[in-house]
């Protein structure tokens, strides 16, 4: 089955994959051949929120089964002699109870990978891949808060045990490849606009983070405020945007030539916009949309820097 160092660059690529956080076709290109060859005689086995999927080899399409941990539990059993391990990876806090389940009705029959943090007894699971902001939620103020009698569940242990891997930031999938095929897929119609090139990308309401009116105001002020220093500036909305703030930026932007807002038509310019991009601006709603800006190799300076940064906001 290879080296044990293959072993782990395959489960960790394949997590990745199965989990929807990476496109195969982009990412895994170079890669693919190892991560095979790292798991020969593994099904492979993803949960996502209530739905599993089955990857088959030469398979163009999983098959979709009902999240039922006693029948993937039994189908391990009767497939473990001849095709060995069940590798089964389930992502998001909605499928905890369902792999959980699943190891333990076949503990020797499968090997379970959680991502996102369990919050507790993370030794129900052989592999636990989480974000250190995840795993470290709470500052050590934060923690001297909670009641002592809650802190073990609340508060991980430290350092994490050996079946616990932590990422820096979100999992997501800009990586080079997929940022170099972006700037290729988009390089006629990014390539030729005016720089530097801001792009603003713009969340939605979060627990610490409302989206109001003000909100709406101050982030159209900042953004005259530096119109003058940009060649041209390239806004994106989310689906959990509220329509009062983007009918503000519309309001103030819509009619102005430098400024450019997708109205969600036609193909999302996102992934183009993170691998084109000389300055971003971020809300600080999303973990994620941060990840993959910091990603892309410009530095993270503050607020009013002219360009080759990330701001938050």
């Amino acid at each position: 089955m290879g080296s044990r160092v293959q072993r782990i660059r395959a489960l960790v690529w394949f997590v990745l994959w199965a989990s929807g956080v990476v496109n195969p076709s982009t990412v895994l290109l170079g890669q693919e051949e190892e991560l095979m060859s790292g798991f020969t005689g593994f099904h492979f086995l993803s949960i996502e929120k209530s739905c599993l999927f089955l990857l088959k080899e030469q398979a163009s399409h999983p098959d979709v089964l009902e999240a039922d941990a006693k029948q993937i539990a039994e189908m391990a059993r009767q497939t473990f002699d001849t095709d060995g391990p069940l590798l089964v990876v389930a992502s998001g806090r909605d499928t905890i109870p369902v792999s959980s389940a699943i190891k333990h009705l076949a503990p020797e029959n499968v090997f379970v990978v959680q991502i996102q943090h369990p919050r507790s007894h993370l030794n129900r699971f052989d592999l636990v891949i989480t974000p250190l902001h995840d795993y470290y939620p709470l500052t050590p103020e934060g923690q001297g808060q909670i009641p002592w009698f809650l802190r073990r569940w609340i508060t991980p242990r430290e350092p994490p045990g050996s079946n616990v891997v932590l990422t820096v930031g979100a999992l997501h999938q800009a990586d080079f490849t997929a940022l170099r095929n972006a700037a290729s897929a988009w390089h006629a119609e990014l390539a030729p606009l005016p720089r530097p090139l801001l792009v603003v990308n713009i969340g939605g309401p979060a627990r610490n983070c409302s989206y109001g009116v003000d909100l709406g105001k101050r982030l159209a002020a900042m953004l005259q405020n530096v119109l003058w220093s940009c060649g041209c500036v390239r806004i994106s909305f989310s689906r959990r945007t509220p329509e009062k703030l983007s009918r503000i930026l519309m309001k103030e932007f819509g009619t102005n030539p430098k400024v450019y807002i997708w109205d969600g038509e036609g193909c999302n310019p996102h992934m183009g916009h993170l691998a084109c991009a000389d300055a971003f601006v971020i809300t600080a709603d999303s973990v994620s949309m941060l990840s993959e800006a910091c990603s892309t190799g410009l530095p993270e300076l503050p607020a009013g820097t002219r360009s080759g940064s990330t701001i938050h906001w």
